[in-house]
C-alpha cells in the first residue's frame, strides 16, 4: 500500500511539474498575476509529492520489502540499517529519485525564499526549474521506475554492492547531488533572465547564494568521495582521474568560475554574457556527468548503470536544455551589454583570469575524459587516457591560479595599484620561498614536485592571512577584523583551504613511501622510520560478511604507536570481496596497511604505505566548504537584493 502511494505521488508530481512549467510562464508573458502566483504553491506541492515517493521507497528498504524489485536487487535482510537506508540511492533508480527530490527542493526553496524577486522573474525561474523536473520525472517513471513489483516475492535480496556499504559512500551521493542539482537553479535564473531580457547587478546578487550553496555541497561531496577512494579501494591514492570523479570535478571548476564571475556582475555590471554562459555550462556539465555515470559509455568502479537506452534519454535531456539555453543566449546577446569599464590591473581583470584558468582546466579534464570515446567512435581505436595525461596537462593551470589568487584577492576594483599589493604580499612570498627551500634541502630525491606544491600551498595560506591583516588599516586596530563582513572572512578561509589542500597533495604525491612484501607473524620489518610486525591473522564475522583480519603492531623508535587491523572481506550474498585498509591517522602522516592473500610458503602479502600530509587534503576541502558557508551566512545574502526599478518584461534597450 505504501509503495503504491509513493508511485502515485511520483506520477502526480509529474503532472504538477507540467502545470508549473506552462502556466506561470504564460502568466509572465501576458502579465497575469494569478497565473504567475501559481508557481509558488506548485513548487511546494511538487516537492511534497516527490518527498512522499522518496519516503515510500525508503520505507520499503528499511522494512526489507523484497516484493519491490529494486529492494531485492540492492538490499538484504542481514545488512546494517545505515546501508539499508543508503541503499535507497545506492542504485540507478533510487539515485534518480533522489535527484528529482533535490531538484524539487531547490525549486521549492526558490519559491519560499524568493520574496524579493520581481514576480515575472520568479515565475519564469520556477517555470524553467519545473521543466527540468518534468524531464527527470519522466525519465524516472518511464525508464527507471523504482516502484516495480515482482510477481513472486523472494525470501531475501541479493545485497547492495559491497563497495557502497561504507559510511563515506552513504553520505557522498546526497552531498554530490545537492551540488550537481543545485546548479540547476543557477541555470533557471540564467534562462529566466534571458527570456525576461535583463541581466544586472540585482540578478547577480540573487544568483550568487545559489551558486555558493551548490559549490559548497559539491566540495563536501567530492571530498567524501576522495576520502572513500583513499581508504576503501586499498590503493592508497586520493584521486585516480576516474571518469566518475571527473564528472563531479568539472562542474565544481565551472561553479567556482561562476561564483567569481557573478561578483564582477554584482560589483561592476561587467562580464554579464560570460556569467550567464557559465551558469548554462555549469549545469550542462552536471548533465554530462549524469550521462557519463549512467550511460555505460565509459567504465568506472562506481558507475551506476550500463544501459545505452537510458543514456540516449539523458543525452536528449542534455541536448535539449543546454542546446536550447545556448540558442536563447545567442538570440538575446543584445541585453547583456556591459556597463563597467576596468583597467588591466584591477580586481575585475584578476577575476577574468581566474575564470579563464578554471574554464580551460575544466575543458582539459573534459577532453581527457571523453577522448577514449571519441577515438573509438571516430577512429575505431581503443585508447586509454589515464593519470599521466591529467598529471601533465592539468597542474599548470592550477599553478597559475595559485600564483594569481592572493594578488587578485587584494587588488582594487576598476583600477588597482599593483605596487601596493605586491609590497603587502612580500612577507607571504618570502615565507613561501623559505618553506619551499627548507623542504628542498631536507628531501632526498631532489624532485621539484614537493617544493613547488609546498610553495603554492604556503603562498595561498599566507596570502589569505595577509588579505585579512590588510583590513586593519593604519591604526592596526584588531577589532576591525571582527567587524568585517562574513563574506570577506569566507573568501580568505576558502583560499586558505585551497592552499592546505595543495600542501596535502604535494606531500602525498612527492614523498609517498610504498612497501609490498610477504610478512610472517613475529618477523618485524622496517618501512621508512617505522617498524611493522604482523602478530596474527584470524577469521572474523560481520553482519553480512566474513573477513581475514590481520593484527599488526606499528612501532616508532622502539615504542608501539598503533595497533592496526587490516581486513580482506568477502560478502557471500553479493559474492564479492573488498579490501578494508587499516590506517593510523596522524597530523603529519598516515601509516596505511592492506592485507592480501596467504602464500604457499607461509606468511601473508602486506602492503604498507607511508602517506605524508594525507589528511591535509580533506581538511583543506572542509575548510574551503566552511569558507563558503561563512560567505553564505553573510547578512547581505539574506536581505533584499536591493531596490530595482520596474523593468519591461521583454527586451530592453542596449545599455
Amino acid at each position: 500500500m505504501i509503495t503504491e502511494l509513493g508511485h502515485f505521488a511520483l506520477i502526480l508530481a509529474l503532472f504538477v511539474a507540467v502545470v508549473q512549467m506552462i502556466v506561470p510562464m504564460i502568466g509572465a508573458s501576458t502579465h497575469r498575476p494569478g497565473w504567475m502566483a501559481l508557481a509558488e504553491p506548485a513548487a511546494t506541492a511538487q516537492f511534497v509529492l516527490v518527498g512522499i515517493a522518496f519516503a515510500a521507497l525508503t520505507h520499503a528498504f528499511v522494512t526489507s520489502d523484497f516484493s519491490l524489485q529494486l529492494v531485492y536487487n540492492n538490499s538484504h535482510s542481514a545488512k546494517p540499517m545505515l546501508y539499508k537506508v543508503s541503499g535507497v540511492w545506492g542504485n540507478h533508480e533510487g539515485s534518480m529519485l533522489l535527484w528529482c527530490l533535490i531538484l524539487a527542493l531547490f525549486g521549492a526553496m526558490a519559491a519560499w525564499f524568493g520574496g524579493n524577486l520581481p514576480p515575472s522573474l520568479k515565475a519564469r525561474v520556477l517555470s524553467v526549474q519545473a521543466s527540468i523536473g518534468v524531464a527527470f520525472l519522466a525519465f524516472t517513471l518511464f525508464t527507471s521506475n523504482p516502484f516495480l513489483r515482482m510477481g513472486v516475492p523472494p525470501m531475501d535480496g541479493t545485497d547492495l554492492n559491497p563497495l557502497l556499504q561504507d559510511p563515506g559512500l552513504a553520505f557522498h551521493p546526497p552531498f554530490l547531488y545537492l551540488g550537481y542539482v543545485g546548479l540547476s537553479i543557477c541555470f533557471s535564473f540564467a534562462v529566466a533572465a534571458l527570456i525576461e531580457g535583463r541581466v544586472d547587478a540585482a540578478w547577480a546578487r540573487w544568483v550568487r547564494p545559489w551558486t555558493l550553496a551548490a559549490w559548497v555541497f559539491l566540495t563536501i561531496g567530492i571530498a567524501l568521495g576522495s576520502w572513500w577512494a583513499y581508504y576503501e579501494l586499498g590503493w592508497g591514492g586520493f584521486w585516480f582521474w576516474d571518469p566518475v570523479e571527473n564528472a563531479s570535478f568539472m562542474p565544481w571548476l565551472f561553479a567556482a568560475a561562476l561564483l567569481h564571475s557573478a561578483i564582477v556582475v554584482e560589483k561592476r555590471e561587467a562580464l554579464k554574457s560570460w556569467t550567464v554562459l557559465l551558469a548554462i555550462i555549469a549545469f550542462g556539465f552536471s548533465l554530462i556527468g549524469t550521462f557519463i555515470v549512467r550511460s555505460g559509455v565509459l567504465t568506472s568502479v562506481h558507475a551506476f548503470a550500463n544501459d545505452p537506452e537510458r543514456g540516449v534519454f539523458i543525452l536528449g535531456i542534455l541536448v535539449f536544455f543546454t542546446g536550447g539555453a545556448l540558442t536563447l543566449f545567442a538570440a538575446r546577446a543584445n541585453v547583456m551589454e556591459a556597463k563597467g569599464v576596468f583597467g588591466v590591473v584591477s580586481r575585475e581583470s584578476a577575476l577574468v583570469a581566474n575564470n579563464i584558468l578554471l574554464a580551460v582546466a575544466s575543458f582539459v579534464v573534459f577532453v581527457g575524459t571523453l577522448w577514449p570515446l571519441v577515438a573509438e567512435m571516430a577512429f575505431d581505436r581503443k585508447l586509454s587516457v589515464g593519470a599521466p595525461f591529467f598529471n601533465m596537462a592539468f597542474p599548470p593551470f592550477m599553478i597559475m591560479l595559485g600564483l594569481l589568487l592572493p594578488v587578485g584577492a587584494m587588488i582594487g576594483w576598476k583600477r588597482g595599484k599593483a605596487g601596493r599589493v605586491i609590497k603587502a604580499l612580500v612577507p607571504a612570498f618570502v615565507l613561501a620561498v623559505a618553506v619551499a627551500g627548507l623542504v628542498w634541502a631536507m628531501q632526498s630525491d631532489r624532485s621539484l614536485l614537493g617544493p613547488v606544491g609546498v610553495f603554492l600551498g604556503t603562498w595561498l595560506v599566507a596570502g589569505a592571512v595577509t588579505d585579512l591583516l590588510s583590513r586593519l588599516g593604519q591604526s592596526r586596530d584588531v577589532t576591525r577584523l571582527l567587524r568585517l563582513p562574513r563574506a570577506e572572512w569566507g573568501k580568505a578561509t576558502a583560499h586558505a583551504g585551497l592552499g592546505i589542500t595543495m600542501l596535502g597533495i604535494a606531500g602525498l604525491m612527492a614523498w609517498d613511501v610504498e612497501d609490498i612484501r610477504v610478512a610472517k607473524p613475529g618477523e618485524p620489518y622496517t618501512v621508512g622510520q617505522f617498524e611493522i610486525e604482523l602478530v596474527d591473522v584470524q577469521r572474523v564475522q560481520g553482519p553480512n560478511w566474513f573477513a581475514t583480519q590481520g593484527d599488526v603492531i606499528v612501532r616508532q623508535d622502539g615504542a608501539e604507536i598503533a595497533r592496526l587491523y587490516p581486513e580482506k572481506r568477502n560478502y557471500p550474498v553479493a559474492k564479492m570481496p573488498t579490501t578494508e585498509a587499516a590506517i593510523d591517522y596522524r597530523f603529519m602522516r598516515d601509516v596505511y596497511l592492506v592485507i592480501g592473500d596467504a602464500q604457499d610458503g607461509g606468511g601473508w602479502v602486506i602492503r604498507t604505505y607511508i602517506k605524508p600530509l594525507a589528511n591535509w587534503i580533506w581538511a583543506g576541502c572542509l575548510i574551503m566548504a566552511f569558507g563558503g558557508l561563512l560567505s553564505l551566512s553573510d547578512r547581505r545574502y539574506r536581505v533584499a537584493a536591493g531596490a530595482r526599478k520596474a523593468a519591461p518584461v521583454q527586451g530592453v534597450p542596449a545599455e
